[in-house]
């Protein structure tokens, strides 16, 4: 069993394996014609149950030919010009370089004696990102598994800066006053964090957007001033810069200055919407992302990376002190006087991945203008998708993409029962899945079924659009010709 260990003794053990899986994949990238084939939970459980663990194949060669089977040949592929759904990006080559590189040496990003160099490549990219958004000398950060944990960790943090010094705080001390005011269209992390934070049921205010899915500062104002007078605490607001649904960017630079106006944590979820910062066309979209206290990067998002690749900024070093906790087998406090960096000083995670090479390769080969150009691309072709969409009389589209979404629904001319052209779209968007052809979103808006196109491959054209509308539109026919018959 030790000739399967990774070590000097099996470095050409090592490279004839890896070698193997990678001619597998790439052969599967290069012949795959097909975001998705079909595959149904009921046709592909058997074969994986079937499986039996304790009784293994003994080489590498007979794993993949059943990984063929049980995975390759049926798995989602983000790098097919059609699919269209999720927030799922095809990856560079240089960050799956990385991903080889960081999984065979499997360095541990928590402390100094586990990961040497790669401590100092993490923080030489949190000060990199720190400095595209603005934050100043003061800024400091962490990766994360995603966005999710970062917006938890941020909001952690404006927790616990909201408690000290507040007025009424010490006699009341009690989170259920603290408040998070973020739009009613923000990712659904910021509730769950909530809960996860101890706080109230009823922490957390959610604002109405306009037209364009923006949070209405207006609104916030007077929600903020409403929170002061019933002796309640602003702990923070989450503006988002790429709301998930719509990639839809709140006024950032109005709502900075409601935060510095009440005295509130400003945190700007930019999972998605970070892209931006290596634009070289649309960075002015993110202007006031300066003035945050907290900002959420995806880098696995619009920086194409492989997941996971994502980090937690903040304004001030100090307030990482919050998440900090010090064991004498693991990061003792002498260490602190010793100058020893230990980024477990500042995660909530231990141990951790060396995800920050991924994104290290990409700059050091593409160099930022090479990433921020493939999102560019992206932003480019919602905008070319757009116009098909407004031209097309078979649609309704939500709104202009400020990045690269588009949230659209099929309505036909002779049907006007809303409930019926929802189930026409939702069974449009099944029977494409199921179809393999394409994979597309959905989500509701004012409770209607709508459909979603995430647009991140820069390889999807806009013909690729418009043959996947005319297959939407091909479905959703098709259904209510059908339910016409059963009706009559």
């Amino acid at each position: 069993m030790r000739s399967h260990l990774l070590n000097g003794l099996t470095a050409e053990h090592y490279r004839r394996s890896v070698t193997e899986g990678v001619e597998r994949v790439a052969a599967k990238l290069a012949t795959t014609d097909r975001p998705f084939t079909g595959v149904t939970v009921d046709a592909l459980s058997p074969a994986i149950d079937a499986i039996d663990l304790d009784r293994p194949l003994g080489d590498t060669t007979a794993v993949l030919d059943e990984l063929e089977d049980v995975y390759l040949r049926d798995a989602v592929y983000f790098h097919h010009p059609r699919y269209l759904a999720h927030l799922n990006c095809p990856v560079v080559i240089p960050a799956v370089l990385g991903e080889a590189v960081l999984s065979a040496v499997n360095s541990s990003l928590d402390t100094w004696d586990q990961s040497a160099g790669g401590t100092l490549i993490e923080r030489r990219l949190i000060d990199w990102t720190a400095a595209r958004i603005g934050l100043g000398p003061a800024a400091d950060g962490v990766f994360t598994s995603g966005g999710t944990q970062s917006n938890l960790q941020a909001l952690l943090l404006a927790r616990e800066e909201a408690k000290p010094g507040r007025t009424g705080w010490e006699e009341g001390n009690s989170l259920g006053r603290l408040r998070v005011f973020a739009s009613e269209v923000s990712h659904f992390s910021v509730k769950k964090s909530a809960k996860l934070l101890g706080l109230g049921p009823d922490a957390v205010v959610s604002i109405p957007v306009d037209h364009d899915k923006r949070m209405q500062t207006v609104a916030l104002a007077r929600e903020l001033e409403r929170c002061a007078s019933d002796g309640l605490v602003p702990m923070a607001v989450v503006a988002t810069a790429g709301t998930t649904d719509f990639g839809s960017i709140d006024p950032l630079p109005e709502i900075a200055g409601l935060c510095a106006q009440y005295g509130v944590w400003m945190h700007v979820d930019a999972a998605y919407g970070c892209g931006l910062l290596a634009s070289l066309k649309y960075r002015d979209r993110i202007d006031g992302i300066e003035r945050a206290d907290s900002v959420t990067v995806d880098y696995h998002k619009s920086f194409f990376q492989p997941v996971s690749s994502s980090a937690v900024l903040v304004r001030d070093a100090a307030t990482l002190r919050h998440a900090t906790y010090h064991a004498e087998y693991l990061n003792p406090r002498r260490m602190v006087q010793e100058r020893i960096p230990n980024q477990v000083d500042k995660s909530l995670q231990t141990t951790r991945r060396f995800d920050a090479l991924k994104l290290w390769m990409t700059l050091r080969t593409m160099g930022a203008d090479g990433v921020g150009q493939l999102f560019d691309e992206v932003c480019d072709l919602a905008r070319e998708g757009w116009k098909l969409l407004a031209a097309d009389p078979r649609y309704d589209v939500v709104v202009e993409p400020s990045l690269s979404t588009l949230v659209f629904r099929y309505v036909p001319a002779a049907v006007t029962d809303p409930a019926e052209i929802d189930r026409a779209n939702l069974h449009a968007r099944k029977a494409l899945f199921a179809s393999g052809d394409a994979v597309v979103a959905g989500t509701k808006v004012a409770g209607r079924h709508y459909l979603k196109f995430t647009l991140l491959n820069p390889e999807t054209r806009t013909a690729d659009i418009a043959a996947v509308l005319d297959l939407i539109a091909g479905h959703a026919e098709q259904y209510l010709g059908e339910s016409l018959d059963r009706a009559s």
